[in-house]
């Protein structure tokens, strides 16, 4: 095999997507080929939209060089990660001067916090074309189930899916429970984030982008059917190998968001070997990494490497 051949396992991976056409199985070739993890059948990801769904003070202001998108772009590319996902403006600042030296994925809708709703909804602003435009390998798209506006997200979701794949990309679905229909504790429920990654893989995703699990059974339907079934969930390992196994048997990529900051690098590699350990396909870490100083940064992402590499 030469250096430019898919992996066994890649090869593997892109079997389990026959219906797509070449142009995405060759998008999805290059995220499991590019970085530090090329081959290992496994994601580590950079996203950047924190900027546009937390504000910019909240997102940067501790390390005041992660204003410039272009910082980010370095970051991804010399630390070796899979890909850098960002909204169409950071896409759009620096695709010209890193073109080729990443795979990039437009992040085409997102939700901004000037405004407590109890049910969110994303505003798509973004699209297949301008994906195509600069280059990307796939296409970014959030829905929040739990919500009352998630039919719209979902029905949004179908035109994105259908164009993406017509035209050869992949599409990485940001799946996040949250709104009325849910209690704080059960946005990461362990029966509701398996849910939110089964509901993305019936939507057509490629990728999914879920939190990390807890150990809590939001609905008692659920509930009494893990207690009497005996779904184990005492470890995380045990739930993300559950959620990774609602999401078509692990016939469908699943990976896990990187979480709040945490100073704690110990933690996040713990949690980093408990993804590797359950069959997750890795990670897509955000805030832990660009609000640490670029030293740190590339460090922890390093180490978080270096796990799923084993």
């Amino acid at each position: 095999m030469n250096a430019s051949s898919p992996s066994e396992r890649t090869r593997e991976i892109l079997g389990w997507y026959g219906s797509d056409n070449p142009g995405t199985l060759t998008n999805l070739a290059r995220l499991f080929g590019a970085g530090r993890l090329a081959g290992a059948g496994r994601l580590v990801i950079l996203p950047i939209d924190q900027g546009f769904e937390h504000g910019p003070g909240r997102s940067f202001a501790m390390n005041v060089p992660a204003y410039d998108p272009r910082y980010h772009f370095r970051l991804a590319i010399e630390a070796g990660c899979s890909a850098f996902a960002a909204p169409l403006g950071f896409i759009e600042a620096g695709a010209r001067e890193f073109a080729g030296r990443i795979p990039l994925i437009l992040k085409v809708n997102s939700h901004d916090v000037l405004n407590d709703e109890k049910d969110p909804t994303q505003a798509m602003y973004a699209s297949v074309d301008d994906a195509l435009r600069l280059g990307c390998a796939g296409v970014g798209y959030t829905i929040y189930p739990g919500s009352a506006r998630r039919f719209e997200m979902y029905e949004g979701l179908r035109d994105v899916v259908r164009e993406a794949k017509a035209r050869g990309l992949v599409v990485i679905v940001w799946s996040y429970p949250r709104g009325s229909g849910l209690t704080k504790q059960g946005e990461t429920a362990i029966d509701v984030t398996a849910y939110a990654a089964h509901i993305a893989a019936q939507l057509g995703a490629h990728i999914i982008k879920v939190k990390l699990p807890s150990g809590h059974v939001e609905q008692a339907e659920a509930r009494a059917v893990y207690d009497r079934v005996g779904v184990s969930i005492a470890t995380l390992a045990d739930r993300v190998r559950h959620v990774v196994q609602a999401a078509f048997d692990g016939r469908r990529v699943v990976i896990f968001s990187g979480g709040a900051m945490n100073e704690n690098d110990a933690a996040l590699i713990d949690e980093a070997r408990a993804i590797r350990d359950g069959g997750g396909f890795g990670t897509i870490m955000g805030r832990n990494v660009f609000q640490r100083p670029e030293a740190a940064a590339k460090a922890l992402l390093a180490q978080v490497m270096d796990v799923f590499k084993a």
